[in-house]
């Protein structure tokens, strides 16, 4: 990733199909969209409504493939073997092929990356990952976005060290560059109590990604585990908020999106992004929709 440009990124894919568009998508997983016309539609023009916020800040564009549940635990619980899941995973990047040339002539740079989920659940973190059980796990994806073509992977969401730790592992056997993004909890350290600075430095100690992303947490969460100024905040280049300040326990349990107010969300973001000196890419996360990430990028401007 270049370190000059400025990459948009979308919202809260799924948040938005399921509270604002009514989309029933089973076990969290919007992967299974890209397998009619219909489904095709809604993620063309929910990602249009991206490049449209990128040419208009002229920036760059971070285009996430729909892939985080499209892994081998989540995809079995939908019915998808190996084959199917390697062919949606690959048919993921092609799809964002089809979106990013119908804007190249618009902007700056745009490039597809295929997006990685945690092997469980995002916000309940189990038993410590080993490194190379998660390499193993999560590299069939990876190759499978390597071979369409993609120009890099993320993985959002992770709650263990071990995990991404095996996943940037994996990515660089597959030879694809990745993005390791790690949640936080209200006080601004993974669910399990490590701090941001810890699982940046052990992760790059053990050979390490492009960059990191936090994500799926408000500003302030985030802002609580920056500390004092440290060499490992110039490792992060993407944020992608959450638009409410509810823990990740309520989130989990409402039945209701909050979506918080996007000028207020943004206000806290400039603040917040004072304190990564590398930050290059910027989106949101669940709760967040086109109104979210236009405001990040109009104060960013």
């Amino acid at each position: 990733m270049s370190t000059t440009t400025q990459f948009v990124t979308d919202g809260g894919l799924e948040t938005d199909l399921i509270f604002n568009k009514g989309i029933d998508l089973p076990d969290f997983a919007a992967f299974p969209l890209l397998e009619d016309e219909r489904g095709r539609s809604l993620l063309s023009d929910y990602y249009d409504q991206y490049a449209g916020i990128a040419a208009a800040a002229g920036a760059g564009l971070l285009l996430e493939a729909p892939t985080w549940r499209a892994n081998r635990d989540w995809a079995a619980r939908l019915g998808y073997d190996a084959s199917r899941l390697a062919a949606v995973n690959e048919a993921a990047v092609l799809f964002l092929r089809e979106v990013a040339a119908r804007w190249d002539d618009r902007l700056s740079a745009v490039r597809v990356s295929g997006q990685v989920g945690p092997r469980g659940d995002g916000y309940r973190p189990g038993a410590a990952i080993d490194p190379q059980e998660a390499a193993d796990y999560h590299r069939p994806q990876l190759a499978a976005f390597a071979r369409a073509g993609a120009d890099q992977a993320t993985v959002l969401t992770l709650t263990d060290v071990g995990e991404a730790v095996g996943v940037a592992a994996a990515a660089r056997e597959v030879g694809l560059p990745v993005a390791i993004g790690f949640t936080v909890e209200t006080d601004g350290r993974l669910p399990g109590g490590t701090t941001l600075e810890e699982a940046v430095t052990a992760v790059d100690a053990a050979g390490g990604p492009a960059y990191f992303v936090v994500n799926c947490a408000h500003p302030q969460h985030i802002e609580r585990g920056v500390g004092d100024e440290a060499p490992w905040r110039s490792r992060v280049g993407g944020l992608r908020v959450n638009a409410s300040t509810m823990n990740h326990e309520e989130l989990d349990n409402s039945t209701e999106l909050d979506d918080g107010d996007p000028d207020a969300l943004a206000a806290d973001h400039v603040r917040l992004e004072a304190s990564f000196p590398a930050l290059s890419v910027v989106g949101g996360c669940c709760g967040t929709d086109a109104r979210h990430v236009a405001a990040l990028w109009r104060d960013r401007a």
